[in-house]
């Protein structure tokens, strides 16, 4: 079958469409043909070898759209020929508050959705919600997941509660945008580009700041008025994690799911215990998570934003788009059908 392979770890030019042999599905496995394909910034970070235990060759890719085409011996039969949705957390063991220590996220070590075909565990199948577009299906599984849980499961977001969601444009925070005004919080964001925090406000979004500013925490409580965050969800960490400790009120909590700016150089340690703020680690998510989240999704009717769509054979065209940072929503890979 043919696959995008990333041959070594460097650049987008490591990538190549590829022969790769056919696999069987072992027990308990399935074989999904693709139709569509999303991309994430784990693709892009694992090409430049920003992740951890990078094995190379690998086919990458851990948001998928297809159809099951050949099932393991003792699968059940109904699964032949169903469109799907694949969660691409893998043994995420049975302990809802922590994953196990073999967790691991489809598209790498394991071969990811960026092919023609892709096994996976029956466990991890779930029926394509029929609404969606196969585009905004793929565009789903790990953005879905990961915003959920953040926003409501370990964040604990209300109705009427107010949100700050940092770095807007990116697939995870375009959904949780969409998850958040769904439930009647009231959303703010910050980007370093104003056109992603003026379609944010197309979306739902209260308002926003641009991070570039110098003094853009004193700009966004001037707008805030008497009101104070709730909630921030943050994937940037860095050096203005102390910012976001200001902003949010006393009993507030903060919600980590990245660090893409790094390490804080200091951490405003008297001010988190003074006005008792908690402070959450998520990553990815539980099955009982997915299934939550495609609920919502469905009940919400909620779709999710697609940037762009890219032919498969055009795959270096999506990733540069991804690396240009340019992108609001999710970019997907489409097979020709």
């Amino acid at each position: 079958m043919k696959a995008i392979v990333l041959q070594e770890i460097k650049n987008i030019d490591s990538l190549a469409i590829a022969e790769i042999p056919d696999q069987k599905p072992a027990a308990g496995e399935v074989i999904v043909k693709l139709h569509t394909a999303a991309l994430n910034h784990r693709d892009l970070w694992i090409i430049q070898g920003l992740y951890a235990n990078i094995k190379v060759p690998v086919v990458l890719g851990s948001d998928g759209c297809g159809k099951v085409v050949e099932i393991a011996e003792g699968i059940k039969k109904e699964w032949k020929g169903q469109d799907v949705i694949i969660n691409p957390a893998l043994n995420w063991g049975n302990d809802p508050a922590i994953q196990q220590q073999n967790f691991r996220i489809l598209g790498m070590p394991d071969n990811g959705t960026q092919a023609e075909y892709v096994i996976v565990p029956e466990f991890n199948l779930f029926r394509k919600p029929p609404d969606l577009s196969f585009e905004e299906a793929a565009a789903l599984p790990l953005a879905g997941l990961t915003g959920y849980r953040a926003l409501f499961t370990q964040g604990c977001l209300q109705k009427g509660e107010k949100v700050l969601l940092t770095g807007i444009g990116g697939g995870v925070a375009s959904l949780m945008l969409q998850m958040a005004v769904a439930v009647g919080s009231e959303v703010w964001v910050t980007s370093g580009d104003d056109h992603k925090i003026n379609q944010s406000m197309k979306k739902g979004a209260a308002g926003g700041v641009n991070y570039h500013h110098a003094d853009w925490p004193m700009e966004l409580q001037s707008r805030l008025g008497t009101g104070r965050i709730d909630l921030v969800v943050d994937s940037a960490g860095g050096n203005g994690f102390n910012n976001l400790i200001e902003l949010v009120k006393p009993g507030g909590r903060v919600v980590i799911l990245g660090a893409t700016a790094g390490n804080p150089s200091s951490i405003n340690l008297r001010r988190i215990f003074w006005k008792q703020i908690r402070i959450q680690g998520t990553t990815m998510g539980s099955r009982s998570d997915f299934v939550k989240m495609l609920s919502f999704v469905e009940k919400m009717k909620i779709r999710p934003i697609i940037d762009s769509v890219f032919k498969f054979e055009k795959f270096r065209n999506a990733y540069q788009r991804m690396q240009q940072g340019k992108q609001f929503g999710k970019i997907v890979l489409e097979h020709a059908h």
